[in-house]
């Protein structure tokens, strides 16, 4: 009986969490409202908001939302390699965030949980396609600069070209390589927290990262050289 009352929350949970807003908007899902961004005003942690949303305050997980849903998006469109798939990837991971959020012990943040929520989702969804990264793919990751007025005509170019050619060789790494070296060097996650999100252990951590820059460095002995 106890578990059916479990499923039906969880499942009335998903369904707030869509009409709240978390599947809308494209590259930052959710924008903040007035009320929220007085509220955050004064520093409110993580845990904090995770009480108020159990509670049922939903706009509570929606500061959670606000708070990380860029920095989250960025990491998987590094590691999936398509800026639909990666919108897609992250508004699920929120969803079942918050759809299972009565089961996370708190022994790790939340932003790690949730990571490792999204990069699972990303995983899957690569091994399923594996994309091919046009330029315009490439600009849309890299978050280029349009060109200033005193750049030289072909400035533009030749940094998309130099940006497609590191994207392709990020996404011709292993899985292994690949995430590590997204949440390491993108990111700017520590080796225990990688380890927590990919559920390794800081050696392997640290292994899989030298071996992914020596074979990025392998890739990109052209482009270096020049």
């Amino acid at each position: 009986m106890q578990r059916d009352h479990s499923q039906r929350d969880g499942a009335e949970r998903g369904k707030a969490a869509r009409d709240k807003g978390l599947r809308a908007g494209a590259g930052g899902l959710r924008e903040p409202s007035d009320r929220e961004s007085d509220r955050r005003s004064v520093p409110r942690d993580d845990s904090q908001l995770i009480d108020e949303a159990l509670a049922g305050q939903t706009a509570s997980f929606g500061e959670l939302v606000t708070k990380y849903q860029d920095r989250l998006y960025n990491s998987v469109l590094h590691v999936i390699g398509s800026a639909d798939e990666a919108y897609d990837v992250v508004q699920d991971a929120f969803v079942q965030a918050f759809t299972k959020l009565e089961t996370f012990s708190r022994q790790a943040a939340f932003y790690t949980w949730l990571y490792r929520i999204a990069f699972n989702q990303a995983i899957s969804r690569r091994r399923r396609q594996r994309p091919v990264i046009s330029v315009e793919q490439t600009k849309e990751m890299t978050g280029e600069e349009p060109l200033g007025k005193d750049d030289a005509p072909g400035d533009r170019l030749q940094r998309q070209e130099r940006a497609a050619t590191v994207q392709s060789a990020l996404a011709a790494l292993a899985e292994e390589y690949r995430t590590v070296i997204v949440l390491r060097e993108i990111d700017g996650c520590d080796y225990e927290t990688i380890g927590e999100i990919l559920d390794l252990p800081v050696g392997t951590v640290r292994s899989r990262l030298h071996r992914a820059r020596m074979q990025l460095r392998e890739h990109l002995k052209t482009v270096l050289l020049e």
